[in-house]
């Protein structure tokens, strides 16, 4: 197997020094062989930046890539999540050691809490156990995903302790610019889950396809260039090394000022609410 150089994608800094590539790979439903196959490529051709979830069912299969690629264990940060069943203090510290123990890591570089789940009301001791395993040096950033700033600002006061990151559904159907703004005011990465939204439909979306065309690019490369100039981390999967090397390949062109405020009209966060993210359904 030849590595290929990563390309040369801004990099985003958290307040607690994290340090994270504008573009990493997602593995929701990358599960079995194959997806121990499809992210020994994505390493291959320059993804450093690997996210999982304990509720993705395939932190096993994430930790087998690891182990089994040329890439150095040093250069690759790999991420997962707490589930919002175990958010229970003693449940979720068991949870990240279950997590560490299933990757066959050392230790795993970020740890996200999966939702808030508010109706349990428990978000806040599952982050003191974040804290802890930090503390013990099995996870060594932690975060969040799927925050509102209410539910931030509970964290912080309650432990002192800030996410590096929060991981919210960002495209442009959905921009989530309060939410950014705050994780900006507060030295939190915002990282983009489902970066290309309902893809078949956003795809097509009038405005995508003349930007796309204006600059010789894909629909898809279009988007996540949006991303890549607005200043998050989109984390776009792909099981084909063709598609994983296009999605990375986003340095030959540059939106221009109209592009980016024609993308910023699409925004539409009435046609959306908080809770419709679908990798939740196994977390109550």
């Amino acid at each position: 197997m030849t590595l290929m150089e990563p390309p040369a994608i801004p990099v985003r800094k958290a307040h607690d020094g994290l340090e994270l590539p504008a573009i990493g790979f997602g593995t929701y439903k990358v599960n079995g062989f194959a997806g121990v196959e499809a992210i020994k490529s994505a390493l291959e051709v320059g993804y450093r930046l690997i996210d999982s979830a304990f509720n993705y069912e395939n932190e096993g299969v994430v930790g087998k890539a690891i182990r089994e690629s040329e890439v150095p264990r040093e250069d690759i940060i790999v991420a997962s999540k707490l589930p919002g069943r175990h958010h229970q203090y003693d449940e979720a510290r068991t949870t990240i050691e279950e997590s560490v123990a299933r990757m066959g890591l050392d230790y795993i570089d970020l740890y996200l809490i999966h939702w808030p789940n508010p109706s349990q009301g428990q978000f806040v001791e599952a982050w003191q156990a974040l804290v802890d395993a930090q503390k013990q040096g099995i996870v060594k950033h932690i975060g969040v995903s799927n925050f509102l700033p209410g539910h931030i600002d509970l964290l912080i006061r309650a432990t002192g302790v800030t996410p590096a990151v929060n991981q919210v559904e960002l495209h442009p159907f959905f921009q989530q610019n309060e939410q950014r703004a705050y994780d900006e005011a507060h030295g939190i990465i915002t990282e983009a889950w489902s970066p290309l939204g309902r893809a078949n439909q956003m795809l097509k979306d009038p405005t995508i396809v003349r930007i796309a065309e204006k600059h010789g690019v894909s629909p898809v490369a279009a988007i996540l260039r949006w991303h890549l100039q607005l200043g998050d981390v989109a984390i776009p999967k792909s099981m084909h090394a063709e598609r994983q090397r296009a999605n990375l390949d986003l340095t030959g062109f540059a939106l221009d000022e109209q592009d980016m405020q024609d993308i910023a009209a699409m925004d539409n966060p009435e046609g959306y609410t908080f809770g419709q993210n679908p990798h939740w359904h196994e977390e109550a």
